[in-house]
């Protein structure tokens, strides 16, 4: 698998794929707003070169915050490998944490992330809500039923 860095795809394809998968380059969380077809990140590509992995962070302080991961094909390693490598630019960048939020809906990536080490750090009561009033096209109830109303923060200490 390889993995380029979103300075290398043209930032139409992110455009367009941030639209696709998240309804707008746009992210309104509880950090911030950013627009994720700008920010810095890495890309899987697949065998006809759309991109079947994505993710995008930013440094700021001691910490790297994941703003953006989506893998397209489930199961093969792409978002492992995805945040090993924002891990590891974090690292050499001097960032001693990684932080990220998700949505209190969204129970495959509690697991996921949980699984590589992250931690369940705070949770943030009808921040999604806020988000909405930034970004409208949020659903109100995924696709599993959940209502979509809480961000969970998560953090790995990548100082040692």
């Amino acid at each position: 698998m390889k993995i380029i860095t979103t300075k290398e795809v043209e930032k139409s394809a992110l455009t367009e794929f941030f639209a696709v998968h998240w309804g707008s380059p746009q992210m309104a969380i509880s950090s911030g707003v950013f627009q994720c077809d700008e920010l810095d990140g890495f890309v899987v590509l697949g065998e006809e070169g759309a991109i079947i992995g994505l993710c995008t962070y930013v440094l700021a302080g001691r910490d790297c915050e994941i703003i953006s991961l989506d893998s397209l094909e489930e199961n093969q390693g792409i978002g492992t490998a995805l945040i090993q490598r924002v891990e590891k630019e974090a690292k050499e960048h001097g960032r001693e944490r990684i932080r990220l939020v998700t949505t209190n809906d969204n129970l495959r990536a509690l697991g996921f992330y949980q699984k590589r080490g992250y931690r369940l750090v705070e949770i943030l009561p009808g921040a999604v809500e806020k988000a909405r009033k930034i970004k409208p096209e949020i659903p109100l109830v995924a696709d599993n039923g959940i209502p979509i109303r809480d961000e969970i923060l998560l953090n790995k200490d990548i100082s040692g």
